[in-house]
């Protein structure tokens, strides 16, 4: 039996273009619904099992990634890597950067009409999916050692589906799909990370229906934006604004090989899929986090690379953020824990996350 999700306030603007679009797609009573679609889908990757991939992590492609992030060093102490050779071999790669490393290899043609790679997609209708959160963790070995992923290293990711379930959307009673995904990356000493990812797929889209939205104007921070409470008389409240770019967005598309049109093609995201502007990649978002929280924890220069990885963080996208459009991080942190909150320029939650420190 399907699930009933309930979108709170947050959602309720990511809701809106899910329900518009889904008037769009033709749907008829023998179509595939999302309950048979995801047995099936769980059923063909259960049987698969494991599906292992090797990669030599390439310091050109983290030097680029820093770049595209706006950063231009890794560390404190790091040399500035614009225009400059690219970190040589031992570096230990910061919290979240495994990210562009093990991205999807096919032909164009191999790509689902929005660009996307269907490698783990549900059967149609079922292959509009969305990166709706997840958890990485960062474990340690006997005593508190952390093994980093590091530039030159010869590491092997093994991704295995764990769960594909059917739910329903409760305003709408759109039917969808939700897959979690774990990929664990071990080096030369076990396991460095685990990340575990939930997508959302929903029905497909026609390309050549009518206009969905009119555009609408991109907006700054509200004002009115307060930070929230501390949560505790020993933590403290950080804030960041961010605002990411076309430009930005194009270049982490390309790191990560993503083709998802949502984040490069205006035309698409506004004509089909029903946003007023391209849209901020969930992974990016993640990143982001992670960076906030180890230049907050690594203030004054106190702690080394490996103090500012946390043990986990685990992560649900709320709401869409858009390109050119300023929205801010909000961090609760009292040095064992942090919790994140940010926020659209209308005042919407986009993504929460919480993080537990070593």
């Amino acid at each position: 039996m399907a699930r009933t999700i309930h979108f709170n306030r947050s959602s309720s603007r990511s809701a809106r273009h899910f329900s518009s679009a889904s008037i769009f797609h033709s749907s008829t009573s023998d179509s595939p619904s999302a309950a048979s679609v995801s047995s099936s889908f769980l059923s063909k990757f259960t049987s698969l099992g494991p599906q292992p991939r090797t990669q030599v992590l390439d310091g050109n492609q983290l030097q680029l990634l820093s770049l595209t992030l706006d950063r231009p060093t890794l560390y404190a102490d790091s040399p500035h890597l614009s225009n400059a050779a690219p970190p040589p071999a031992g570096t230990p790669l910061p919290p979240g950067y495994h990210l562009v490393y093990f991205t999807p290899a096919f032909l164009e043609g191999e790509l689902g009409a929005d660009g996307t790679d269907r490698s783990y997609n549900p059967d149609s209708p079922f292959t509009r999916r969305m990166w709706a959160g997840g958890e990485v963790r960062w474990p340690r070995k006997d005593g508190g050692v952390l093994n980093p992923l590091r530039v030159g290293q010869e590491v092997r990711e093994t991704t295995k589906v764990l769960s594909a379930e059917p739910k329903v959307v409760r305003k709408t009673g759109e039917e969808m799909v939700v897959v979690g995904v774990e990929k664990t990356f071990e080096n030369e000493d076990g396991v460095a990370v685990v990340d575990r990812r939930n997508w959302v797929f929903r029905k497909a889209l026609p390309t050549d229906g009518p206009k969905h939205n009119p555009p609408q104007p991109c907006v700054g921070v509200s004002p009115s934006q307060s930070p929230p409470e501390p949560s505790s008389p020993t933590s403290k409240v950080h804030s960041r604004s961010l605002k990411q770019t076309p430009v930005t967005l194009f270049r982490f598309s390309a790191l990560t090989f993503n083709g998802h049109m949502i984040h490069y093609s205006l035309p698409w995201a506004r004509e089909v899929e029903g946003h007023k502007s391209i849209v901020v990649h969930g992974p990016l978002n993640l990143i982001s986090i992670l960076d906030f929280w180890r230049d907050v924890r690594g203030r004054g220069g106190k702690l080394d690379e490996f103090s500012v990885v946390p043990e986990s963080i685990s992560y649900r996208a709320t709401s869409p953020l858009y390109a050119d459009e300023e929205y801010r991080i909000f961090l609760d942190e009292d040095g064992k824990e942090g919790k994140v909150q940010i926020y659209s320029p209308t005042g919407d939650v986009a993504m929460k996350a919480e993080i537990k420190a070593f």
